[in-house]
């Protein structure tokens, strides 16, 4: 495969439809789908899914896809190396995590990362969905569980606390007990969150008002007084108006894991973004 080859097929990945394809490389559309046809042929496969809604990746393109990648970082690598310019990186890197980790956690290392490197382009995808490194659908992810699939190398990032909230201006509820006291707690598809089993556990005579699988949400009801919640410490100390109280034992935490597809191991961009999150958030909340 050859440069101009990686390039059709990297914008064509990218932006879905040829018609952009072609305007982010300055082609024709009908030249792009000339170059698509030629470069499938060559290489024996179909890369993309025809469909209505534009391109997508077949799982021979997806294949690809990681190869194609680290010949564009190369690429770029040596032509800034050409220029004396090798601190320039570019690109895009795509990463997903739990909505109030990515909004309280992430945000302040992406605005410092985009000031340190502006031409790579960080996509974030905030979702209680697992996006499969494997298949692509994301470069770096973090979540509260280890790691499994066997082509994605990871790491535990940190340990993050968590407290019981309630607004200031409310009666605290009595450990052990908790009659007349509102819960703000997980939906019931995550009800065995080590957190809404710990706080059932100790307000058993409390009454469930709201649930939500959305953490900030949870803290935006507490804020407004309609209930106790248990929270991230980073989230729920940032919250105006509401104290962290004592029920005579701490919730359990949550480790947080960082992990991306081997194959990207050498990615630049993606390993100055890894190495700004360690620098930021390991050991964050450890006490």
């Amino acid at each position: 495969m050859e440069w101009n080859d990686v390039r059709v097929f990297l914008a064509i990945a990218r932006t879905g439809t040829l018609g952009a394809a072609a305007r982010s490389l300055g082609q024709s559309q009908p030249t792009m789908g000339r170059r698509l046809r030629a470069l499938e042929q060559s290489v024996g496969q179909v890369l993309f899914q025809r469909t209505a809604d534009g391109f997508v990746l077949t799982d021979e393109g997806s294949t690809v896809l990681s190869h194609a990648e680290r010949i564009e970082e190369e690429a770029l690598a040596f032509q800034r190396r050409l220029a004396g310019q090798d601190n320039h990186l570019e690109g895009v890197v795509r990463i997903t995590s739990s909505d109030w980790f990515g909004a309280h956690m992430l945000t302040p290392v992406l605005a410092e990362f985009a000031q340190r490197h502006p031409g790579v382009e960080v996509e974030l995808l905030t979702s209680a969905i697992h996006y499969s490194l494997s298949r692509r659908e994301a470069d770096m992810a973090f979540r509260i569980r280890p790691f499994e699939e066997p082509d994605v190398v990871s790491r535990r990032l940190l340990h993050i606390e968590y407290g019981v909230y309630i607004r200031a201006d409310l009666p605290r509820p009595v450990a052990g007990d908790g009659a007349g006291a509102a819960l703000v707690t997980m939906d019931e598809a995550f009800s065995g969150m080590p957190d809404a089993v710990w706080l059932r556990k100790l307000l058993p005579n409390a009454r469930v008002v709201s649930r939500s699988n959305n953490r900030d949400v949870q803290g935006r009801l507490c804020e407004q007084g309609v209930g106790v919640a248990v929270l991230p410490r980073p989230l729920g100390d940032a919250l105006p108006g509401v104290d962290l109280i004592d029920l005579g034992e701490a919730p359990p935490g949550r480790d947080t894991w960082v992990g991306y597809h081997r194959d990207l191991k050498r990615l630049a961009r993606l390993r100055a973004l890894l190495d700004l999150v360690i620098e930021r958030l390991a050991g964050v909340r450890e006490r």
